[in-house]
């Protein structure tokens, strides 16, 4: 019998029954019609969702991503009075303790003038110093890296693909007349997109919510349920209207704070060291003196 092209042909139907289609695939098909700005776009994405075309946490990848593209750097930078910097002419046992006590792996290096950043210092570039000599303190220059400049006005997404390009992990903001205004991270921006990024620096279990950083200063998670909060620091904080020390502060700001923003509440002044455009998740409290 002479087969018919008909016959011949895969059943389209039964394909996609031995196949299951990909994510972009379903969502393609769901777009039954085509957004015609960002927010019926979002609102397209959410009810694929909803539909259970794509999952929530890839949702949430798609509207950081989004939302990454109207952000700039200033938005997200670490302020330059947070910064964790070293003087190119501090002693090396004075860098090596900055470098273990702060646990970072790359540092701005400032000279004479403060407000100059001449270089970057990398953490494992210090294994090459011998301790076990008596020699004089290295040149710490030496080992500098070049740092990259950014103004405070650049979009993120273009500041990740320069970051790509470049290998760069960290870049130095300027504000309008060319002094240092921060510093941001190939981390920070990723951070707005995927969520927050947890590193063995981090407070990574459960049992250590709240950690005392100095005298009077504690950083703690923002998910620490207020029941927690109150039996550590013998607080009486209402837990009625919310669970955790983040929803509690940030109905205090009364909008969603960014990274740096301060209030005071109670017996504390608590500090913003982590937000995305979703939520707190790291604070820092500082007891008030009475």
């Amino acid at each position: 019998m002479n087969e018919t092209k008909a016959d011949t042909e895969a059943d389209p139907d039964t394909e996609s029954t031995q196949q299951p289609r990909s994510w972009l695939e379903r969502l393609s098909h769901a777009f039954s019609r085509e957004p015609q700005d960002r927010d019926e776009l979002i609102e397209l994405l959410r009810e694929a969702e909803r539909n259970d075309v794509i999952t929530a946490d890839l949702l949430g990848m798609i509207e950081g991503v989004l939302q990454v593209t109207k952000m700039q750097v200033r938005d997200i930078m670490i302020p330059r009075s947070q910064m964790v910097i070293i003087e190119a002419n501090a002693s090396t046992k004075k860098i090596l303790a900055t470098v273990i006590k702060s646990k970072h792996s790359r540092f701005p290096v400032i000279g004479d003038d403060r407000n100059k950043v001449i270089g970057i210092l990398l953490a494992k570039d210090l294994l090459e110093i011998d301790l076990t000599t008596d020699n004089k303190d290295i040149d710490i220059k030496q080992l500098l890296r070049p740092a990259e400049f950014v103004p405070e006005s650049k979009r993120l997404d273009v500041l990740l693909k320069e970051c790509r390009n470049k290998h760069n992990h960290m870049a130095i903001v300027v504000d309008e007349y060319g002094g240092v205004a921060g510093l941001v991270t190939i981390e920070d921006v990723l951070e707005q997109i995927v969520g927050d990024i947890e590193d063995e620096t981090d407070i990574d279990d459960e049992g250590d919510m709240i950690k005392e950083h100095s005298d009077g200063c504690y950083i703690i998670k923002a998910h620490t349920t207020i029941e927690d909060f109150n039996e550590f620091f013998k607080t009486e904080y209402s837990d009625e209207d919310f669970d955790t020390i983040g929803g509690l502060i940030t109905h205090a700001f009364g909008r969603l704070p960014a990274r740096g923003d301060q209030i005071n509440y109670g017996d504390f002044e608590f500090k913003v060291l982590h937000a995305d455009n979703r939520r707190i998740r790291l604070l820092q409290a500082t007891k008030q003196n009475d």
